[in-house]
């Protein structure tokens, strides 16, 4: 029996894995670096660790992983303003999901970005925990920040469902030992190895009904 919905917030409730592609694509560029085919999909799900990391040893960002990770995320900060882009149909799916379980947010942004995004969306008070891969060993698609999201619940992952719409995070959740719904991002679709991965798919966040939840 499912005890606990496990929302991803990027590309989940807020649109914006194209924004997060946007803003490192250009800093890369502004920068000297070089921004890479491979890029978008390697960093997809990374924690901000990872990624900063990656941008300066595997893209020639210059600067410390830190100096570069405070950069995009005061970036990110401004794109966001006062109104993220949220997905249409999430805030409902939320409301719903709360309505029977408790939940939580399994995220690869970083914590001011889930605050942010939370509290535009009045939905700050229906999360029991919220989880960044920054406060994990690994990200996504490691199946930490889901365990950790699952600790700290006092659920076993087995009794969680995830909503996720990437291929790393899929891949997450369900190392995890999660049940997953699959909501694929548009901008980037997961690919049909890791979608075969998923439990269930719907097509977009505003079809998530209790039943698809609960399997």
């Amino acid at each position: 029996m499912i005890e606990a919905v496990v929302f991803d917030m990027d590309g989940v409730i807020v649109d914006s894995e194209q924004v997060w592609d946007e803003v490192r694509e250009e800093y890369v560029r502004e920068t000297g670096g070089t921004y890479t085919a491979a890029a978008t999909r390697d960093m997809m799900g990374m924690s901000s660790v990872e990624w900063s990391r990656y941008m300066a040893e595997e893209l020639g960002v210059p600067g410390s992983p830190g100096e570069i990770n405070a950069a995009i995320v005061a970036r990110m900060l401004a794109r966001y303003g006062e109104a993220p882009p949220l997905v249409p149909g999430a805030v409902e799916a939320v409301r719903m999901a709360a309505a029977r379980w408790q939940l939580a947010i399994a995220s690869s942004s970083n914590p001011e970005l889930i605050e942010v995004v939370l509290r535009a969306a009045r939905l700050s008070e229906l999360f029991r925990v919220t989880v960044s891969s920054q406060e994990v060993p690994r990200g996504k698609p490691a199946p930490d920040v889901y365990l950790e999201a699952a600790r700290r619940l006092g659920v076993r992952p087995a009794a969680c469902t995830a909503v996720e719409d990437s291929h790393n995070g899929i891949r997450s959740a369900k190392a995890a030992g999660m049940r997953v719904v699959a909501v694929p991002n548009p901008h980037f679709p997961p690919d049909d190895e890791a979608l075969a991965q998923a439990d269930a798919v719907v097509q977009s966040v505003g079809a998530l009904t209790p039943e698809v939840l609960a399997g």
